[in-house]
């Protein structure tokens, strides 16, 4: 059995690392080159950095960063935020991200996911899907939580795995930082849908919601921010109880 793997997410925002809950009330967490580097000493499997406030003026500025962090680093590392043209995406390939994250210009322009994954390989491009529960129904948000759209996210990871996407990222905006469990359901039904790893995103706050997201949700990998940030858990501490639980990592 594949292992699963345990992925630490650090928020950008001018150079530093932050967390929030439901995508606001944001708060300092540390510098990210060094977040990274306990995280690596931990055992974690991946990181993810994402720009939250990413502009095209920031990408020289965020470009920077990226070889800061492969110069300290010897685990993948994903790198999203802004990313709205093929350029945007090379330039952080070439600083040394091993994966790129592409969110609201992938589906205000679904062609990206197919020049990526062209260029730089599937293996190279994560879709990141941040939605919402309504009325029953889980929907496509864009621009950082902000905007609504029709789309359902299930639909839509459909249509980013057909057009080349390698990996997605799904995060529940309900459950983002309220540290209440993952979003089980939606996780399920999206990895149910897909041939490629999902990454379940939003709501970690015990060992048990790990257990259960792999378990119950089906999710390939598990990401968490505030709880690692803030030191409420240590990721050796969880991937020995995953291993108790009968659920493969990589210690």
């Amino acid at each position: 059995m594949i292992a699963k793997r345990i992925i630490p997410c650090l928020d950008i925002r001018d150079g530093r690392t932050v967390k929030g809950i439901e995508f606001i009330n944001i708060r300092d967490a540390g510098d990210p080159v060094e977040l990274a580097i306990r995280y690596m000493e931990e055992g974690a499997d991946e990181l993810v950095f994402l720009d939250i406030t990413a502009t095209q003026e920031k990408r020289k500025a965020l470009s920077t960063l990226v070889i800061q962090i492969a110069k300290h680093i010897s685990i993948p590392f994903t790198v999203g935020g802004g990313i709205r043209t093929i350029e945007d995406a090379a330039i952080l390939v070439n600083a040394g991200a091993d994966k790129i994250a592409v969110n609201t210009a992938a589906v205000t322009e679904p062609h990206l996911i197919e020049q990526i994954a062209h260029r730089f390989g599937g293996q190279c491009l994560v879709v990141a899907i941040d939605t919402r529960l309504e009325d029953g129904t889980w929907y496509v948000y864009l621009n950082g939580g902000r905007v609504a759209t029709n789309v359902t996210a299930i639909d839509w990871a459909i249509e980013a795995a057909q057009r080349g996407a390698g990996e997605i990222l799904l995060t529940s905006i309900n459950h983002d930082g309220r540290k209440e469990g993952f979003a089980l359901d939606i996780t399920r039904a999206v990895a149910n849908a897909v041939k490629i790893p999902v990454t379940a995103s939003g709501g970690a706050g015990t060992l048990s919601h790990f257990s259960d997201v792999f378990t119950e949700g089906k999710a390939d990998a598990a990401l968490a921010a505030r709880l690692f940030h803030f030191g409420e858990m240590n990721i050796q501490t969880l991937k020995a109880y995953l291993q108790s639980q009968h659920i493969p990592v990589r210690i």
